[in-house]
């Protein structure tokens, strides 16, 4: 599933221009088949949980964890669906080539932050999945820059609206990144059997507490187990 989604949001990053249809056609089929991996996941979970109701604290959290990093992976492709259509939209408007490069350069760094957090899954490796939010942080800094080019563009119609829709994309392309530290915070659930935001945006000078445990529908559950 990894592997699919990635390969999708990697096909959206390559064609930013919206030149090459057959690539966003790949694209929207592709995302079927993570949707169908998602769902096989999800169900093989519910059934575990439902016919062999895990009592071991250890196989508990990691069919939690695997069902939450499936939610994340279907997301980023679901990312990729969304690049992609707003790149075909904006194909015959003018573009900029230094905006494209730090596109690419974003989507290039986030694509290093899912196998890393692929990973650290795959080792069970806390200290790996650790440093997903430091490289997060580019990212992050490339995604604030595009305000500017918005602003510069200001004075030219056609480049303003392209200007516009990439900053549409490169807030796209920052979920991806988040998506990769959701993720890791999974890992160290699963390994640690407390789970701890890596980042906090409400205190971000401090790790933001371990919490009760819960099951959640939404990319983020809390607790011990």
């Amino acid at each position: 599933m990894a592997t699919a989604a990635g390969r999708l949001f990697e096909f959206s990053v390559r064609n930013l221009s919206g030149q090459d249809p057959a690539l966003y056609q790949m694209i929207l089929a592709g995302d079927d088949e993570v949707d169908a991996h998602y769902l096989s996941i999800e169900g093989r979970v519910l059934g575990l949980l439902a016919l062999q109701a895990p009592v071991v604290a250890t196989d508990l959290r990691l069919l939690l964890a695997l069902l939450h990093i499936s939610l994340h992976l279907e997301r980023v492709a679901d990312l990729a669906v969304n690049i992609a259509k707003v790149a075909e939209a904006a194909q015959r408007l003018p573009k900029k080539a230094t905006v494209l490069q730090n596109l690419e350069d974003m989507g290039g760094r986030a694509m290093q932050m899912l196998e890393a957090a692929m990973d650290a899954l795959a080792h069970k490796d806390v200290e790996l999945s650790r440093k997903l939010p430091s490289m997060d942080e580019p990212i992050d800094r490339l995604n604030r820059a595009m305000l500017d080019e918005v602003l510069a563009a200001a004075g030219e119609e056609g480049m303003l609206e392209w200007c516009v829709d990439m900053h549409v994309v490169a807030r796209q392309i920052e979920r991806v990144g988040d998506h990769a530290v959701d993720m890791g915070e999974q890992l160290a659930f699963l390994v640690t059997g407390e789970f701890r935001e890596f980042t906090d945006a409400s205190h971000p000078e401090v790790e933001h507490p371990p919490a009760s445990a819960s099951v959640e529908t939404g990319p983020s559950p809390t607790g011990t187990v």
